[in-house]
């Protein structure tokens, strides 16, 4: 239970569209005073929130490079004075572009280990030292990790340090009664997945699943919200592969 107002805190980055939207709505919904970090959409951070407080929630939007360590140490200490302690921390924010590993550029290359693994490390270190006990932490893996698809070499080894720091940190959290899972989606229709893809491409990868779609960013919405609450408090240390089956 949070110290200052009595309610919920939940961080979720990268939260200003696509996946990171539609958690930010559900865990309002579910009674998180909610955190929306972005990096480059205030425009669109601040209409989630607004959308969010029309509808009586608790919200703010947070501008903050998690690739940044400094950045990451201020989106703490903002959302405690203003909301309180964070309960609920979800690290959505990534970066995905693919290409063969060895056309990648070290351009790319530093990007996106610098976003999906910095960023990472960056949130559970500071969650390490601030996070109330009892709080849930949900990380964001993939399902690319146990496909190996050509193109995905850098991305996916990015995946595999995000799991890799789930499954340790939640034994390092021992005692506070802290779980640390990560999710793995599937295709999902987002910018992230559908930018730079032909129709034909995605049309292939809906028929991939047995379920015969793409998922919605409400289907891992539904899951992180479970992770999140008090159903999933013997859940700890583990991928959770979120994609209608399809691996």
């Amino acid at each position: 239970m949070n110290t200052l107002n009595h309610t919920r805190v939940a961080i979720v980055t990268g939260a200003s569209r696509g996946i990171g939207a539609a958690l930010a709505r559900r865990l309002a919904r579910d009674g998180f005073a909610v955190v929306v970090n972005y990096a480059s959409s205030p425009a669109e951070a601040e209409a989630l929130v607004a959308g969010l407080q029309a509808a009586g929630a608790q919200a703010i939007a947070v501008k903050a490079d998690v690739s940044e360590a400094d950045d990451v140490r201020r989106l703490f200490e903002i959302t405690e004075q203003q909301l309180g302690k964070v309960d609920v921390l979800v690290n959505n924010a990534g970066v995905l572009k693919t290409t063969p590993l060895a056309d990648t550029s070290d351009a790319l290359y530093d990007q996106t280990f610098d976003i999906n693994v910095r960023g990472t490390f960056n949130t559970l270190r500071e969650a390490a030292a601030r996070m109330n006990e009892g709080g849930r932490i949900v990380n964001f893996s993939s399902t690319t990790l146990a496909l190996n698809m050509p193109g995905y070499a850098v991305y996916n080894a990015t995946k595999a340090a995000v799991e890799a720091f789930t499954q340790v940190f939640a034994k390092e959290l021992r005692g506070r009664n802290i779980t640390v899972n990560a999710v793995a989606p599937g295709p999902i229709a987002t910018s992230l997945f559908l930018d730079g893809k032909t129709d034909e491409q995605i049309q292939t990868f809906a028929k991939m699943p047995p379920l015969q779609r793409l998922g919605q960013p409400d289907d891992i919405a539904s899951v992180v919200a479970w992770l999140a609450g008090a159903d999933a408090g013997w859940v700890n240390g583990q991928i959770l592969r979120a994609n209608g089956g399809l691996a």
